[in-house]
């Protein structure tokens, strides 16, 4: 092991003996967490409005407080954009994060403090960095500089206060620690640029000359910029201009479909990948074990989690079921509804991602979609796991690849049955296409039940449709639609056909 190594896990030994004491038992984690958080909002607008300070447990918690998403926390947001203090939390809000995600077409301003983005956000990704030298003590992670790609990092100001909002990785890095600065790259004013297409340019020649050793971001736009980087280098790949690279830390989408083409890029078995749960709101898990693709969700970041089974989500939104499940009540291979209460002042918050649990002590969850990113048209409740798993599938059977995919129904008319249009920006097009839906759709038969049923028992659905989209395409959408770089992404599913018939629109022009 390095010095620089040993030093640097000597430095964080608490967060390595806290990911090791809560990987056997989270639960008095979450519990001084939820005593925290509720110390804290107790002195706030929300908690004077719910008598916070009456709580003594978590079912009263439960009970006291509703379930909240966006929708119904913004008028406390907006009152914190304006500059009022103690709304949402009893310390200064100056920094929202904008995140559009994709349920909902407008931006969401997520409220950072100083507290959220010491004790989680930059906590979690400590505690990751660290055990990763852990289980690698040979790694070269401190003898070269780490790429952070992120969106477009701009910060605009209130016209209210003195508020900023912006993209969450600009506050991480205006924000990041002097020591740091010396390990990463782009510096502040080339991360900072709002042109992303630009700041691909003159982050794609400042990378070129320096020794990079990991990156880390959404595999989609850091594949635009390391084909960038590879055609301005004229190399065969990017081992042979970065030799100590060894570690990609992904996160934002399914990294499946994209790991064919990072093992071209990256052709060495020291080449290593990290997927990350690291949203506006939080970093919540990251993979511990690299042959596990379980992440080990994280009970010490200031952040409580409740879980809704699934079947009950419409009666929690509707208030009539509100004891969610704990950590200590979560069974396996159940899909779930996931809530935060954090020390950004987000209480009971169904941030809109659906998991599942791998395994408990420690526990490991896959994330498996979005509340709202599912097609249901014909009561097939596709979900996007399962279209993920179908598609990888189809993939690896047809030699195919995709760059990226959106799906959506096709109504039912008087003469035709229901189906699924899939839109496929394709890598290496299958050589057979009707063979390439066959496999897709007996895939999707066997991953979902219900689909299963609504093509085969009752009839309703027709075969899914394969439209080719031609290169670029997506990409255009996005930079027609304001969503290059960062967490922006196509929704891979959707219950209506909005997106399709855009990018259709866009496909025709190409």
């Amino acid at each position: 092991m390095s010095l620089l190594n040993s030093a640097y896990r000597l430095y964080n030994r608490k967060l390595l003996k806290e990911l090791e004491l809560s990987s056997r038992d989270p639960v008095p984690f979450q519990e001084a967490t939820f005593r925290h958080l509720v110390s804290h909002g107790a002195n706030t607008l929300f908690g004077e409005a719910y008598k916070m300070a009456e709580i003594q447990d978590i079912r009263a918690f439960q009970e006291r407080i509703p379930l909240h998403d966006y929708d119904k926390l913004e008028p406390y947001i907006k009152q914190s954009l304006k500059g009022i203090e103690n709304v949402l939390w009893d310390m200064p809000v100056y920094w929202f994060a904008l995140s559009s995600g994709t349920s909902s077409a407008r931006s969401k301003f997520i409220p950072i403090n100083r507290e959220n983005l010491n004790s989680c956000h930059y906590k979690g990704m400590l505690t990751m960095l660290s055990n990763y030298v852990r289980t690698f003590p040979k790694s070269r992670l401190f003898m070269g500089k780490s790429l952070t790609l992120g969106g477009n990092r701009h910060i605009d100001k209130s016209v209210d206060s003195n508020c900023c909002f912006g993209d969450l990785s600009a506050f991480l890095i205006i924000n990041t620690p002097l020591i740091a600065r010396f390990f990463t790259t782009p510096g502040k004013k080339t991360g900072l640029i709002p042109d992303f297409e630009y700041k691909i340019e003159k982050v794609s020649r400042l990378i070129a000359r320096q020794n990079l050793v990991s990156f880390s971001g959404v595999p989609s736009w850091n594949l635009i910029l390391m084909r960038k980087v590879l055609e301005q280098t004229g190399k065969n790949n990017l081992h042979e201009l970065w030799p100590h690279m060894e570690l990609f830390m992904h996160g934002g989408v399914c990294f499946e479909p994209y790991r064919g083409h990072y093992k071209e890029l990256f052709p060495s078995a020291d080449m290593h990948y990290m997927e990350t749960y690291n949203a506006s709101e939080g970093f919540f898990a990251f993979q511990t074990d690299l042959n596990d693709p379980g992440l080990q969700l994280l009970p010490n970041v200031s952040v409580f989690y409740e879980f809704i089974p699934l079947d009950k989500l419409e009666a929690a939104q509707n208030g009539s079921y509100t004891k969610f499940l704990t950590l200590s009540e979560v069974q396996t291979d159940q899909p779930y509804a996931l809530v935060i209460s954090s020390s950004s002042g987000l209480w009971r918050y169904l941030i809109g991602d659906t998991i599942r649990f791998t395994q408990r002590y420690p526990h490991k969850i896959m994330i498996t979609g979005r509340t709202k990113l599912f097609i249901n048209t014909f009561g097939e409740e596709l979900m996007i796991e399962n279209a993920e798993r179908a598609l990888a599938r189809t993939c690896s059977l047809t030699g195919a690849s995709v760059h990226e995919y959106t799906v959506a129904p096709v109504y039912m008319d008087g003469q035709n049955k229901g189906s699924h249009q899939w839109l496929i920006e394709f890598e290496t097009p299958p050589h057979d296409p009707e063979a390439f839906k066959g496999i897709l759709d007996r895939s999707l038969m066997d991953v979902n039940s219900d689909y299963h049923a609504k093509r085969l028992d009752t009839g309703t659905m027709d075969p899914p449709q394969i439209t080719s989209m031609k290169k670029g395409s997506f990409y255009r959408w996005l930079a027609m639609n304001n969503k290059l770089g960062g967490q922006n992404k196509v929704p891979r599913l959707w219950s209506n056909r909005e997106y399709v018939e855009g990018l259709l629109e866009i496909n025709e022009k190409l």
